[in-house]
């Protein structure tokens, strides 16, 4: 196999026509890798990704090949997939008001150029789910809100559309099934590429505590800042450390890895319903 890329969280190695996507025990928040990893992390997002992906199958398709013919070293922290070539764009779909799209919203009354209603506070459900892309930074530099114009400057207007239609209705799929589970998904960032026939292909992970905000149902209260089974944690404990979100980061204290770790333990047993082991 050959080392192709290694993101922040994930390492992507050639392996004849297919790739085999790995994933780490990293954790990057505000677009830096920590130097302290959450054990189990690799697994669990890959864990929690295999079951959303067969969950929305029908939906659109997804760059799986196969979760058990990997190298023995990876194994239950990789897949292999598809060659995909990506989608220059994050596709961001929000359904509750928090964290940037807060931030941006309280300066302007919009979120990625989508105009929202006066009066709404930290956590308030949005009117609709909301199609909030954001440009795909290279390790180590930051991710920035662009507008749906953007995208379509970027891709042409047939595909920006696609894009958007596939993003929210991955959200809402993905926040009905939650829901019955008494877990909220306040947004989350899916990845796609196209395959050869000019299909767009989900990627990457879906709908996991790295690429989602999850929040219990039974103690949400707009207004506030949410329990979050997520690494929200971790950026509460960098915000209160003081460090000024550049790199290097901080080493993370072991009982907010711990802590972490529970989190990543807790949605992933609570939305599948399997025991992690």
């Amino acid at each position: 196999m050959e080392l192709l890329h290694s993101g922040k969280v994930r390492d992507v190695y050639a392996d004849g026509d297919d790739l085999i996507l790995v994933a780490s025990d990293r954790i990057s928040i505000y677009d830096v890798v920590l130097p302290t990893p959450i054990p189990d992390k690799g697994k669990l997002l890959t864990a929690l990704s295999l079951w959303w992906f067969a969950q929305l199958a029908d939906l659109v398709p997804n760059h799986v090949v196969s979760a058990t013919d990997v190298p023995a070293e990876f194994a239950g922290r990789a897949i292999r997939c598809r060659r995909l070539e990506m989608v220059p764009v994050e596709c961001v779909a929000r359904g509750y008001l928090t964290g940037g799209g807060l931030k941006e919203y309280e300066r302007t009354g919009a979120v990625s150029g989508v105009p929202l209603p006066r009066g709404l506070v930290e956590a308030s459900i949005l009117p609709e789910p909301i199609f909030t892309p954001s440009t795909k930074a290279p390790v180590g530099e930051h991710d920035e809100p662009i507008t749906y114009a953007d995208v379509v400057a970027e891709v042409g207007e047939a595909t920006a559309e696609r894009l958007r239609q596939i993003t929210i209705d991955v959200y809402r799929r993905g926040a009905e099934i939650a829901a019955d589970r008494g877990i909220l998904i306040a947004d989350t960032k899916i990845e796609l590429g196209w395959a050869p026939d000019g299909t767009l292909v989900l990627a990457d992970e879906l709908l996991t505590s790295d690429s989602s905000r999850f929040w219990p149902a039974a103690s949400y209260q707009p207004g506030r800042p949410q329990f979050s089974y997520d690494k929200q944690y971790v950026r509460d404990w960098a915000t209160e450390s003081g460090w000024n979100r550049q790199a290097p980061a901080p080493e993370v204290p072991a009982e907010v890895v711990e802590a972490t770790r529970a989190r990543y333990v807790d949605v992933y047993e609570t939305l599948t319903g399997n025991r992690w082991e």
